[in-house]
């Protein structure tokens, strides 16, 4: 299995998470984040701007198709990173 593991704006939050609905994801995990990088640090304490943390464990072909539209949709439209790998899962029949 793959954990894919996105970190965005919040204001992506409805668009990445439809997105996961439609790929086949059964369920994810999702969590306010700071940080601080190449655009600067980000605070968690402004809901509106803060980021976001998206983790989703799914098969690989379902890991291709998300990073791949990520890539090709989000990416250009939102401040974004996405990243996988490779987990073992206990209890695979709930994904």
């Amino acid at each position: 299995m793959k954990l894919v593991t996105i970190v965005c704006e919040a204001y992506a939050r409805e668009a990445v998470t439809k997105l996961l609905r439609d790929s086949g994801a059964h369920g994810y995990t999702l969590f306010v984040v700071e940080g601080d990088g190449l655009h600067g640090k980000r605070p968690g304490d402004i809901p509106e701007f803060a980021n976001i943390q998206i983790e989703v464990i799914v098969s690989p072909a379902v890991a291709e198709t998300l990073l791949a539209r990520l890539e090709s949709d989000f990416f250009p439209r939102y401040a974004m990173i996405a990243f996988e790998c490779e987990v073992r899962v206990l209890r695979k029949e709930k994904f």
